[in-house]
């Protein structure tokens, strides 16, 4: 099966994560395209292939060579966004693109327009997979995991490309920040790693927001409002206070790069009780850290006018991976020159979100991210250029050879 055709019948799987099922894996799609996943694996010759009850697919590529080498591995996600829905992805290839709007559905007027989407100019002349526009495709991460099961069998069929001993995995959960929780670092045994979830051709991600969510909870008092002066507490009023009086500018619409933010993704409320919901990013540790104090600050301040009002719970999530891999930067290094060995601007930038890759390198995994080709994640408008599948394949098979040279 070649990398194109591989692609389109991993799409085909629905795998939509969800966050409420409490379940790992958390729908049990994603078994099912594990188990189907496991059975090809076997096939094309890689051994040592595991599946445990959570969904988590291990598989080895035995080195070729006599020399130590360090064990590397390369893993992606099985599940898609639950931002919208997987099921029944209906893709076409749109060949030779010539620069003009793509119509996705023409009975629902979806359209991929360059003036909304002015990457699409950037990949003129190649040949663009793109949905039907009623589901997201699934680039995001079936693109990773086709590129990698390509590269593995590309290296089983070429003998005289040496390399070590390669691990590959492939984990559910990612899309639900919980693709991490519970990888088997040890079973996995690699020295490092890198995920297959970037995004355009060039990405290279070592640095990732630090991550918290913070729950503010206010308590009112509801009183008939024919007679609530000085005896209502109207706790949506206070919840609305308390929004403003947080920085306007330093909110996602208005950040970018290395600019942190506060994100308020919730608001749910009566007169008797509120509840505000803010997820809290920042490259920067001290920075994060800061944030983190503000609400608290701000907590402080309310119950200063409204006397025992407001609480707050912050709960962090996950850390800028920068940390972990900046004492091993030659994990990096290796991969800028493995993609300039096949053609490719390496385009380091942080990675404006988390990955499984931040998470695993704090449990001992260093494990940067690499471009996987697809744009527009987790929507209608999501495409894949197939020569930036063409070139991650590449990659990873250059990444193979050139630590077993070095």
């Amino acid at each position: 099966m070649n990398l194109v055709d591989r692609f389109l019948h991993y799409v085909s799987f629905d795998t939509q994560s969800d966050e409420l099922t409490n379940m790992t894996p958390s729908t049990p799609g994603q078994m099912v395209f594990a188990q189907a996943l496991a059975e090809e694996l076997k096939q094309i010759g890689l051994t040592e292939v595991t599946l445990d009850d959570n969904g988590y697919l291990m598989a080895t590529l035995p080195a070729n060579i006599d020399k130590k080498v360090p064990v590397i591995g390369f893993i992606a996600h099985l599940d898609t966004s639950p931002d919208m829905s997987g099921r029944h992805v209906s893709p076409r290839i749109v060949k030779n693109y010539g620069g003009a709007d793509i119509v996705l559905c023409a009975e629902e007027d979806v359209v991929l327009r360059s003036t909304e989407f002015p990457e699409l100019l950037h990949y003129i002349g190649q040949d663009l997979i793109v949905t039907d526009g009623k589901t997201l495709l699934g680039a995001d991460d079936k693109a990773g995991i086709a590129e990698i099961v390509t590269a593995m069998e590309y290296l089983l069929a070429h003998p005289e490309i040496k390399h070590g001993k390669i691990r590959v995995a492939f984990n559910p959960d990612e899309e639900i920040g919980k693709g991490a929780h519970k990888f088997d670092v040890k079973a996995f045994g690699a020295e490092w790693a890198y995920t297959m979830d970037g995004g355009e051709i060039g990405e290279l991600e070592y640095e990732n927001f630090n991550a918290a969510v913070a729950r503010v909870t206010f308590k009112g008092r509801n009183v008939h409002p024919g007679y609530a002066k000085h005896k209502m507490i109207n706790s949506i009023r206070i919840a609305n206070q308390y929004a403003i009086m947080l920085p306007r500018w330093e909110t996602p619409e208005h950040t970018e790069g290395y600019e942190g933010f506060y994100h308020l993704i919730s608001f749910e409320g009566s007169v008797e009780k509120t509840v505000l919901t803010y997820i809290i990013r920042d490259h920067d540790r001290d920075r994060f850290e800061r944030r983190k104090k503000e609400l608290e600050h701000l907590t402080r301040k309310i119950n200063n006018e409204f006397p025992g009002c407001a609480s707050i719970e912050i709960t962090d999530q996950y850390y800028n991976m920068r940390e972990k891999v900046e004492p091993v930067m030659h994990i990096v290094d290796l991969v800028s020159d493995a993609m300039r060995a096949v053609d490719v601007v390496p385009q380091v930038k942080p990675v404006r979100g988390g990955t499984d890759g931040a998470q695993l390198s704090f449990k001992g995994l260093p494990c940067p991210n690499i471009f996987a080709g697809g744009l527009n994640f987790h929507g209608r408008y999501e495409f894949v250029p197939i020569q930036s599948m063409e070139k991650a394949t590449e990659v990873i098979v250059q990444i193979a050879r050139m630590a077993a040279e070095k």
